[in-house]
């Protein structure tokens, strides 16, 4: 359900089938495919039988510093997925179970917003405990991005993407390719060497209000009396780039508070310290 105040409850933060999520990517081209679902790993159901799908999900995790970051989690099993959600709110558990389980990680839009606060700390985290960022967000801004990109070549991290698709007209804008990978276990493999290459969109003011509004139209369809609500759709194009603002200030101060933490020649954290 939607995290956002006052539509808790009543909105959905996405109304895809899976299974049309995975058609359409299919005739797109994509070779494998894989949904990461926030802390849920429903599409299974559906999607089990495909023998090119493998189970993902995007993990919400409380960092050492208090802060929330969202942690893709790849090619995991039912039992991953109930670990996971009951080790995400302390993180050295949950990494932990990743080392230990040899599951391919990443930490998504780490230059957003989204997930509230970021500190120093963090970065420190990005750049020791991560394998891998996403640096191509088919929803964030450019510049969000672009900084992610250059904190994974100065950290040498691997780099994933995905289009991050909350209604169906986004579904596919980005993806990450493995040049060479002949099946599933070749792609992941690519993977955690660093062979991954993102490609696709970046976001765009007018793809997120199109799908917010695609969003509020799906909740109008599954539950009438939700109209009411749904009227105040003609002030989402002024939320989005209201949203869109805060999240380019935001971008620009982290990464020039980034860039400071680097030349001044601190030490990346130890874990330990963190949490301390």
């Amino acid at each position: 359900m939607c995290t956002i105040p006052g539509l808790r409850g009543i909105c959905r933060e996405s109304y895809n089938d899976p299974a049309a999520v995975y058609e359409k990517l299919k005739r797109l081209g994509m070779d494998l495919v894989t949904i990461t679902d926030h802390d849920s790993i429903d599409a299974v159901e559906s999607l089990r039988s495909r023998p090119d799908f493998f189970l993902s999900e995007e993990v919400t995790c409380t960092l050492p510093s208090g802060n929330q970051l969202h942690v893709g989690v790849y090619d995991i099993t039912e039992r991953d997925h109930i670990e996971l959600q009951r080790r995400r709110g302390d993180f050295e558990s949950l990494l932990a179970w990743l080392v230990d389980n040899h599951l391919f990680f990443s930490a998504n839009h780490v230059f957003s917003s989204l997930t509230g606060r970021r500190a120093l700390a963090d970065f420190a985290l990005f750049e020791t405990a991560f394998p891998t960022l996403e640096t191509r967000n088919g929803h964030m801004l450019l510049r969000a991005n672009a900084n992610a990109a250059a904190l994974a070549d100065w950290a040498a991290r691997a780099e994933v993407g995905g289009s991050d698709a909350h209604a169906m007209a986004s579904v596919g804008c980005a993806w990450t390719t493995v040049p060479g990978a002949r099946n599933r276990q070749e792609y992941l493999r690519g993977l955690r060497a660093g062979q991954g290459r993102v490609r696709g969109e970046t976001g765009t003011w007018y793809k997120l209000t199109r799908d917010v509004l695609a969003i509020g139209r799906c909740m109008v369809h599954e539950n009438p009396a939700t109209a009411v609500i749904a009227a105040l759709g003609w002030l989402v194009p002024f939320i989005i780039l209201g949203n869109y603002t805060v999240e380019y200030v935001f971008a620009r101060w982290w990464m020039a508070r980034y860039m400071q933490y680097r030349e001044s020649g601190q030490v990346p954290v130890p874990i330990a310290e963190l949490a301390a």
